[in-house]
């Protein structure tokens, strides 16, 4: 399994001084930032787009990992790459040709990854497999932090393991120092945590709760 990484989701930082909270999150120790964009049409919920994503690459020395949870991503790939994404995933729910959206991504420079929901099965991206650099596995419903970990995900992170081989693959929901082992061991590599370390009075501590699992 390749190395674990812990990407801080900054949805749940403090979004009146994000460049400080990026700042210190990869001081205590964050791989990645990771950045939940929703569009309030296929999430309820509207967050940031790529002019906020430019400023925060002058704050992030490590890679910037861009979640599209929105409708009809391939219009807003390329504003997202200029902004200066390393790393785009959406998801396959909201492609009308994922193949194409992944070689989009790809030919901008950036990695690319599919996105699944809870309730999307692990065969929608059998033929798209070879094709992705990392798949994202939402652990919660997408739109809001702080949700519940879905204990049933664990099967569904075994089966994309077993897809992917030594490739990336990402969890994103409910993640804290007792589900993480949980993931870590079912097969996830990238741990996406917004409130565990965001709300967590020591970034650093939290950070290493995460890495402890390991």
């Amino acid at each position: 399994m390749p190395p674990l990484k812990i990407a801080p989701s900054i949805l749940a930082s403090d979004f009146s001084r994000l460049g400080e909270e990026v700042r210190a999150v990869i001081d205590a120790g964050a791989d990645w930032i990771h950045i939940d964009v929703m569009d309030g049409h296929f999430t309820p919920n509207i967050t940031i787009g790529p002019a906020v994503v430019a400023s925060l690459r002058q704050h992030s020395t490590v890679p910037l990992d861009v979640h599209l949870m929105i409708s009809d991503p391939d219009r807003y790939i390329r504003d997202f790459a200029d902004a200066g994404a390393d790393i785009i995933t959406f998801h396959v729910e909201a492609a009308k040709h994922p193949h194409r959206t992944l070689t989009m991504i790809k030919e901008l420079g950036c990695q690319a990854g599919i996105v699944l929901n809870p309730g999307t099965s692990h065969d929608e991206i059998e033929f798209l497999a070879d094709y992705v650099d990392l798949v994202l596995l939402m652990t919660v419903n997408p739109g809001f932090g702080g949700q519940k970990f879905i204990p049933e995900m664990l099967r569904k992170i075994q089966y994309v393991r077993a897809m992917l081989g030594e490739r990336d693959l990402e969890v994103d929901g409910g993640i804290d120092a007792e589900t993480a082992a949980q993931v870590i061991q079912a097969g996830a590599n990238v741990l996406v945590a917004g409130s565990y370390i965001y709300r967590s009075r020591s970034y650093l501590a939290a950070i290493e709760s995460l890495r402890a699992n390991e």
